[in-house]
């Protein structure tokens, strides 16, 4: 068994308060339904009610504690090294229309932040991208020259504001910050008192059309004439998503610091090994939060080794304390850095509507994504259509499929706390073992498309290697684009 520091889960999910929405029960019925939870389905919800559109919100599990509630919450539209590389491969149009989407959501959030009296932590802070060698600092530069094209203002520094060497930074001033899972449960409470219905702990099993569109739960279902599948990776879509996105998660850990300005401001460096540094809170007090590289979601056999290389990185750069948090969350990429939003088949499956493929950044995106689908459902022009398309041309060779990272022989080599994928003929099932040597096993066939998952160590979920979802030890969907439980198994 691997045994990490600090408290496994998302320290701004620790300090939201609960939400407590029951569970859909019945059959219902409202203009909009959207699916999902996070940034996306609450903003479109709540741009909704605010122009008296009924609309009904299901969450599979709690409102906050997923993708959202687990993200770095950067409100920003430094994307790391993003405007150069749009400017290179879409062109300057395509450049500026994705700065000003993202230019636009910080005085949304600000607002809805005041007008709801929603407390989640928001403050100014400024974003940088740093380098730590002569190559980084020449990407900065272009980068900065790629942004200004863009209208965006940028400057850059002959060094970060950071503690540790570093040989240049570029710097997008007054951008901010907040807690996402305190920010989440405002917006539902915002939707809740405008007269919208949420249901939590409602996974959608079923989302297909009768006359309307209807979303099926365990127990109950809406009709609805638009339905808004904000999952993260889209559950279901006219148009296959599956394969236009790639998977991935990063680590996360939130460490104790005496000063809650020991780093003032959000970083993100351009060499690889990448992190990602900012500041926040919890409950007991100030942290510092940092991320360590992407990987392919299971497709790594040693989750938990991650985090060891996090946290000694850290040390050596940071005045930190004890852990206090670790989590991993995940997301989709694209092969252009731009989302998936909006109709994918506006003939075959109208008002059917999507939003995926974040790469990291779906603070802005996805707030950019829900303003624009509710313009979309209620017949208003978006000049952001064209640019998150969702059915615009991609590389096919993008998406890479990975095989199981935890196939063993026999249970023997499955020690207390871990978990393995055995053969029992054509059969592959998925078996971990308790602290007391207690077996646990399910199928190891994902039930999205069938690839065999793999034992994260660091969460202890099993992990579909080439869509993402992710299933709990017992076999739960704890996130898509699987909506089935892996089967229980005798062994």
């Amino acid at each position: 068994m691997v045994n990490l520091p600090g408290n496994c889960g998302s320290c701004w999910v620790a300090s939201a308060d609960p939400t407590g929405y029951t569970p859909l029960d019945a059959s219902i019925h409202a203009e909009t339904v959207v699916v999902g939870g996070g940034i996306v389905g609450l903003t479109t919800a709540l741009r909704l009610r605010e122009t008296g559109r009924p609309v009904i919100l299901v969450e599979a599990l709690e409102i906050g504690r997923q993708v959202t509630g687990r993200s770095t919450a950067k409100i920003t539209t430094q994307h790391a090294l993003i405007y150069r590389h749009l400017i290179d491969t879409c062109g300057l149009p395509t450049a500026r229309s994705y700065a000003e989407a993202n230019s636009a959501i910080p005085a949304l959030i600000k607002d809805w932040t005041r007008e709801y009296a929603i407390a989640c932590d928001l403050e100014r802070k400024d974003a940088y991208t740093y380098a730590t060698s002569a190559e980084g600092r020449d990407k900065i530069v272009a980068e900065a020259k790629a942004a200004r094209e863009a209208r965006l203002q940028a400057e850059v520094l002959d060094r970060a504001p950071l503690p540790f060497e570093t040989t240049g930074a570029l710097c997008f001033a007054d951008q901010a910050q907040f807690n996402p899972a305190k920010y989440l449960v405002g917006l539902a409470r915002a939707v809740a008192d405008r007269g919208g219905r949420i249901f939590e702990k409602s996974r959608a099993v079923l989302i297909g059309e009768a006359g309307r569109w209807r979303v099926v739960t365990a127990g109950g279902t809406v009709h609805a004439e638009n339905v808004v599948v904000a999952t993260n990776i889209t559950v279901k879509s006219p148009v296959g998503m599956a394969n236009r996105t790639q998977p991935r998660c990063h680590t996360a850990l939130a460490f104790r610091v005496d000063d809650p300005l020991v780093v003032d401001g959000m970083f993100i460096s351009t060499d690889d090994p990448m992190h990602s540094i900012r500041t926040g809170r919890d409950n007991t007090g100030p942290l510092l939060v940092t991320l360590g590289p992407k990987f392919n979601t299971g497709q790594d056999g040693n989750v938990a080794a991650r985090f060891v290389e996090l946290e000694e990185w850290a040390r050596r750069n940071l005045p930190v304390g004890n852990v206090a948090w670790r989590w991993c969350n995940e997301d989709y990429d694209t092969a252009d850095r731009i989302p998936y939003v909006g109709e994918p088949d506006t003939d075959k499956a109208p008002g059917f509507y999507i939003a995926t493929g974040f790469n990291a950044w779906g603070i802005s995106n996805g707030t950019a994504a829900g303003m624009m689908i509710a313009d979309m459902i209620q017949g208003r022009p978006s000049p952001w259509r064209s640019l998150y398309d969702p059915t615009r041309s991609y590389p096919k060779e993008f998406h890479k499929n990975g095989d199981s990272q935890s196939i063993v022989r026999s249970t023997n080599d499955i020690r207390p706390g871990e978990g393995g994928v055995i053969s029992r003929g054509d059969e592959r099932i998925a078996v971990c073992r308790d602290t007391d040597g207690t077996l646990h096993a399910v199928s190891a066939t994902c039930t999205h498309k069938g690839c065999t998952v793999t034992w994260n160590n660091a969460d202890c979920t099993w992990d579909c290697p080439c869509h993402g979802s992710i299933f709990a030890s017992n076999g739960a969907v704890i996130h898509g684009p699987a909506r089935k439980p892996l089967v229980p198994v005798e062994l």
